[in-house]
């Protein structure tokens, strides 16, 4: 049975989205991929608030995250971890052979901006690594702020994983002078994942040229070179490439801001369903995600028992990711789901505890 999913990624995918990865395909050399390719980056130049350069990575977030990395670590790097994303990525920096070193909130709570601060008056780093909106705990850190302390740290490279917060959530890289920007398509853009998009800056690029080792499937140079002629170094997924041009307008016709809004009155009508049946809320209040939200399991419902239940009944629920994993319970409330899509996985929830 098909499920509707109610998970933090994969996600729903709209039928127009499904609809235009049938289409026929074409070169990727060719000027009609070119065209395309340069008709979505242009859109979601628009999206991110940015001038600067975006890049399509055939790739999970993940690759383009390690790539990042390699690409700017030329000291020290410093990974802010609060999840279990953002720890894998202090992994990851770590068996890329890189000096790195994690500076650890407890699941639930912030990366704050004075814990940036300590870390980087040391003088020991040139590149920070940020997970914006933890997926595994529901935790959104203050990027604006965390970015007005970045000011004072003009030469470390600022590296941000908003993978389940791009186009849910406003982030304008250029005011925030993010070096690097990336997410996956799987979860707010609601495409099949498969698809990674990410910003890089300038200063970013200039960089990367003095860095040794960068590999090549992940080289920001070589997709500064190939985005020259609106094309990507290796094959590109040129299916979920119309996906995403298809999306890109269908955000566009709802409007960015009321995008944005609709997360924000999901996220709430959430939290307060979670409240109302005596749960609690696993995030710290005030840096609650906008796009999924993490209840703590205080009643010890069986989640493990619930979540088979919904599948009975055609909904994926998730009961946690990790060591908070029936701890804890995740409602994913992004991309194409609607106030009314929640109210039905709620009366779902409702009926089953009740017996029906």
């Amino acid at each position: 049975m098909a499920k509707k999913l109610f998970i933090p990624g994969p996600v729903e995918v709209h039928k127009d989205i499904l609809a235009a990865m049938s289409v026929p395909m074409i070169g990727h050399r060719s000027s009609d991929y070119a065209a395309l390719h340069k008709r979505v980056t242009e859109k979601l130049k628009r999206l991110l608030y940015t001038k600067g350069r975006v890049f399509l990575s055939t790739s999970s977030a993940f690759g383009v995250m390690e790539g990042a990395v390699k690409n700017l670590v030329q000291k020290r790097c410093a990974n802010f971890c609060n999840g279990a994303f953002s720890a894998k990525w202090h992994d990851v920096a770590q068996r890329c052979g890189l000096e790195a070193d994690a500076y650890k909130a407890e699941w639930g709570n912030p990366i704050t901006p004075e814990m940036v601060d300590d870390a980087l008056k040391t003088g020991k780093y040139d590149a920070i690594t940020l997970v914006h909106n933890e997926t595994s705990t529901g935790t959104m850190s203050p990027l604006e702020e965390i970015a007005e302390v970045m000011l004072k740290y003009p030469d470390v490279s600022f590296i941000v994983d908003t993978v389940s917060s791009m186009s849910g959530v406003k982030v304008e890289v250029d005011a925030l002078r993010l070096d690097v920007c990336v997410a996956s398509v799987q979860k707010a853009f609601g495409l099949p994942p498969g698809l990674a998009v990410f910003t890089v800056s300038d200063r970013a690029l200039e960089k990367a040229k003095s860095t040794p080792n960068r590999g090549y499937y992940f080289d920001f140079l070589e997709f500064a070179a190939n985005d020259e002629k609106h094309n990507t170094p290796s094959t590109p997924c040129i299916s979920l490439i119309h996906a995403l041009d298809v999306q890109l307008d269908r955000i566009f016709k709802e409007g960015a801001e009321a995008r944005f809004a609709r997360h924000a009155r999901m996220a709430e009508k959430t939290r307060k369903w979670i409240l109302s049946h005596g749960f609690e809320l696993f995030a710290k209040e005030g840096y609650r995600s906008q796009t999924l939200t993490s209840g703590s399991n205080n009643k010890n419902s069986d989640l493990e028992g619930l979540k088979k239940k919904l599948a009975e009944r055609g909904f994926a629920f998730d009961n946690g990711y990790g060591k908070v994993k029936n701890k804890t319970f995740r409602i994913a409330h992004m991309a194409d789901i609607m106030p009314e899509d929640l109210d039905e996985l709620f009366q779902t929830i409702e009926d089953i505890w009740a017996g029906k």
